[in-house]
């Protein structure tokens, strides 16, 4: 299956040929300098062919250079463009409506429209691509593959602002962006530590001429720098980074600029750019510090401060990390900025192996090189990002999901999920069920639940926070190996916890709470989460709905109150019964029944 890969910026236009059957790029290039006297275009993965002065007066022009350099390269098995299997198109922002990969039609380009004033640089630039390669390829299927997707699923409490209510209502909340390379990287990372990345917390940093950090928890981003654009978090190229935004009224009050000399001051004439004096490129920025310039030496400083910050952030915010990942132009070339921006760290558990730092070399070839000290706890790695694949695989599974899914698509033809709300439970081992309830006791059982196999039991236990208490919380037998407690963002904040959403039985890192029975306490030290909003299937079920166990995928309710639920996890298991479960929560704001139907409408991301 061969992919073109499509990535339009607003003077350039980048491209790769994918083989997706052996995950091999068949051909490569650039055009630069579209709309410019003298454009560019190289090409050929090694990049050992270049042609100067063509004419590219725009992005359609491009294109079809693109499209003839493809026909005639011999590398690539296809004597006309119509063979290709499809085309991908990164497209900067899908604001809240697509997160995940989408086939192009007017809907979505209307989308694409709407958010140009978000990314007004990029999104013109990749409308205009889409729709060039649309013209030459009418009959190949395009997919347009989001940079905020990824980021979809950073909780409410990471990514809503200050600001009155109205406004997070309009949409303005942290998107973030550069997700295919942080999802990218954050699976190499997991690949090379030989670990499932659904068991893994994992900090990435990409940086390049733009830059962001990823809390990756369990293979979800839950926190990243950049936000409603591209412009907070760390120092970049060109781009301020984070800034107090009284700034803006000052400058504007006192130097009076306007909102236009803003914007340019902001996206273009700051970070290592405007700090250096030198240059927007980390490579001389390093060599005038390196000549003692005192101003690029400041450059660098701030751009690894505000780098260390953000990672002692993310720490905290998921509790500790198995891996910091280093990536992109900078975070994969530049030995002295990894080492410095994890500088002073080793008290956390985190140390840099300078020989290894010093002999890292990464490629498509060799993709990880470990870094990490002996003693570190937490494994450093730099890893060579691969955004074009990771484009390449979303599209190809969207292209996929559309051939499979026929319960999906509104008609007559669908097939309704059951939908049931799963209050607050408990599930417990053997040691605990004694401790609570007497020695030799065993669950009694009150009546059968829908799941095959499980079923409330006659026994009930309290809960008891730092805060308060919760009386009454259902056992669900049969017993587990481990303790685990499943409760709503109502009750978490009655016992004044911070449970995360997470799958059943992930349970490290989560908080603890005391249980209480007729026969005694147990004091659990860790094992409350929020359950994250699933539907079992039994792998029939999956094979015609076209889900494969791990898929996250939206669900349609329809009446009165219509809409969508995102991060529905999907699991598969011989046994079980098609329902999806929902907290209480959740239902209430829904107004749903105790028992209501769904619609599976979209697939949102899959395992790899």
């Amino acid at each position: 299956m061969n992919v073109l890969v499509i990535n339009c910026g607003s003077s350039s236009l980048k491209y790769q040929v994918i083989d997706l059957d052996s995950e091999r790029t068949l051909l490569a290039g650039n055009v630069s300098r579209i709309g410019m006297e003298g454009a560019e275009h190289a090409y050929n993965r090694s990049g050992e062919k270049k042609r100067e002065g063509v004419k590219a007066p725009d992005h359609c022009a491009a294109i079809h250079l693109v499209l003839i350099e493809i026909v005639e390269d011999e590398r690539v098995p296809v004597k006309s463009i119509s063979e290709l299997a499809a085309v991908a198109h990164r497209v900067g922002h899908g604001g809240e409506k697509y997160r995940g990969p989408a086939i192009i039609d007017s809907e979505v380009k209307d989308e694409v429209r709407r958010l140009i004033p978000l990314m007004p640089l990029h999104h013109p630039a990749m409308l205009a691509g889409i729709e060039a390669c649309q013209e030459a390829l009418p009959d190949v299927p395009h997919v347009a593959v989001f940079d905020t997707a990824f980021h979809g699923t950073i909780p409410e409490e990471a990514a809503v602002y200050g600001l009155p209510y109205e406004f997070l209502q309009k949409g303005i909340r942290k998107y973030g962006f550069h997700g295919n390379s942080h999802e990218y990287v954050a699976a190499k990372a997991a690949e090379f530590l030989e670990t499932p990345l659904r068991r893994l917390n994992i900090i990435t940093c990409h940086l390049g001429n733009g830059c962001s950090v990823c809390a990756v928890e369990r293979g979800r981003s839950i926190e990243t720098s950049m936000g409603f654009g591209p412009l907070p978090g760390l120092l970049m190229g060109t781009r301020v980074g984070d800034l107090d935004p009284g700034i803006i009224g000052y400058l504007m009050e006192s130097e009076g600029y306007t909102i236009g000399q803003i914007d340019e001051l902001m996206h273009r004439k700051s970070g290592l750019l405007g700090l250096s004096g030198k240059s927007s490129d980390m490579r001389e920025v390093l060599d005038a510090a390196g000549a003692g310039d005192h101003r690029a030496l400041l450059a660098i400083k701030v751009f690894c401060y505000r780098l260390k910050f953000y990672v002692g952030a993310y720490l905290a915010a998921m509790g500790g990390a198995h891996a910091i990942v280093f990536t992109g132009g900078i975070g994969e070339h530049s030995r002295g900025i990894r080492a410095r921006s994890l500088q002073g760290l080793e008290r956390l558990g985190i140390a840099v192996d300078p020989v290894k730092n010093d002999r890292c070399e990464v490629d498509a070839v060799n993709p990880v090189f470990d870094i990490s000290a002996p003693y570190s706890r937490v494994a450093v790695l730099a890893v060579a990002t691969n955004e074009e694949l990771m484009i390449a695989r979303q599209c190809a599974r969207a292209i996929d999901y559309r051939k499979r899914v026929q319960c999906a698509v509104l008609g007559t033809d669908r097939r309704p999920i059951r939908i049931s709300v799963s209050v607050r439970h408990a599930h417990l081992c053997r040691r605990d069920v004694e401790a609570l309830f007497g020695k030799g006791h065993v669950l009694t059982e009150k009546n059968r639940l829908f799941i095959d196999s499980e079923f409330a039991s006659q026994e009930t236990v309290n809960l008891i926070g730092k805060r308060g208490r919760v009386d009454g919380v259902r056992i669900i037998g049969p017993e587990r190996s481990r303790t685990q407690v499943e409760i709503s963002r109502t009750e978490e904040f009655i016992l004044g916890i911070d449970a995360p959403i997470r799958q059943s039985g992930d349970l490290e890192g989560s908080p603890g709470i005391i249980l209480e029975g007729p026969a005694g306490r147990v004091d659990l030290p860790e094992g409350v989460i929020c359950a994250m909003r699933h539907i079992h299937m039994a792998p029939e079920d999956a094979a015609e709905f076209g889900v494969r166990d791990g898929d996250v995928v939206m669900v349609r309710i329809e009446g009165d109150r219509e809409l969508i639920f995102g991060n529905v996890m999907v699991r598969v298991k011989e046994g079980y019964r098609l329902e999806m479960h929902i907290d209480t929560d959740e239902a209430n704001a829904a107004e749903l029944p105790p028992v209501t139907e769904g619609y599976l409408v979209r697939i949102e991301s899959c395992q790899g």
